[in-house]
């Protein structure tokens, strides 16, 4: 197990906001469903890179976020379901915070394997558990789109937490989509040339590897394209036009 502190102070948000976060957390430790913090918050305590942070992301297996919700409906919040296949809110006036049990793209579930390591940090007075830094990049890997890109974050977290960081477990669960953890492992290498060292030889090979294997190999007959995995708008012309078949066409 480890622990850390996030200091709310230097993470400016509103009073109104902060007194609601730390309602939340006590409110949600008191409910006992198992949940982690990520977002903001858990680049904080991994990095130690302090910025303003809009909301507070709770991670939680599917199962368990109707309880959730229920368990605040009944003292008194607005609880909203944005999209079954990923995330739900909690409202209280005009705060809210996010829970969440998967990914947008619904390609990273939350599973009993994200509790496994205990990483731990108080937040607003709360002891409360992180997601592990190897399924904080995992949730990351595929926010790449116009507006949002989380290379910076997955880039700072295997800087400062690379030795944490179970490589294995990692590519297991990015199996069917190695190629961009390949890329934001590139991007790594590029950002931080004299850090290579932070990501293991045999990972590398591995990818390389699969790479040959790849081009040794005749394309697909069927044109398929899987940029809506990283941004559903700015990849929808390549399947209503241009001819290419969606993830599950």
């Amino acid at each position: 197990m480890t622990s850390s502190h996030v200091e709310p102070s230097s993470m400016p948000v509103p009073p109104r906001s902060e007194a609601f976060y730390a309602e939340s957390l006590v409110h949600l430790k008191q409910l006992g469903v198992p949940f982690l913090v990520s977002g903001t918050y858990a680049v904080s305590s991994y990095t130690g890179i302090r910025r303003p942070t809009k909301d507070l992301d709770v991670f939680c297996r599917a199962g368990d976020y109707p309880r959730i919700l229920r368990y605040f409906q009944e003292l008194g919040h607005k609880t909203v379901v944005e999209d079954e296949r990923w995330i739900a809110k909690v409202k209280k006036g005009r705060e809210t915070f996010d829970v969440i049990f998967n990914s947008r793209t619904a390609a990273t579930p939350i599973t009993d394997s994200w509790f496994a390591e205990k990483h731990t940090s108080k937040i607003y007075g709360t002891e409360v558990q992180l997601v592990a830094p190897t399924e904080l990049v995992y949730s990351k890997v595929f926010v790449q789109n116009r507006e949002r890109y989380d290379g910076a974050d997955i880039a700072h977290v295997i800087l400062k937490q690379h030795a944490a960081i179970d490589w294995r477990r990692l590519l297991g669960y990015m199996e069917q989509y190695w190629e961009v953890l390949f890329i934001h492992l590139l991007n790594f290498r590029f950002v931080y040339p004299t850090q290579r060292h932070c990501v293991p030889d045999w990972l590398f090979d591995e990818l390389l590897e699969r790479l040959q294997n790849q081009r040794a190999i005749p394309e697909s007959k069927t044109p398929v394209c899987r940029g809506r995995l990283f941004s559903p708008p700015d990849y929808l012309i390549d399947i209503t036009e241009w001819g290419f078949a969606d993830l599950v066409g």
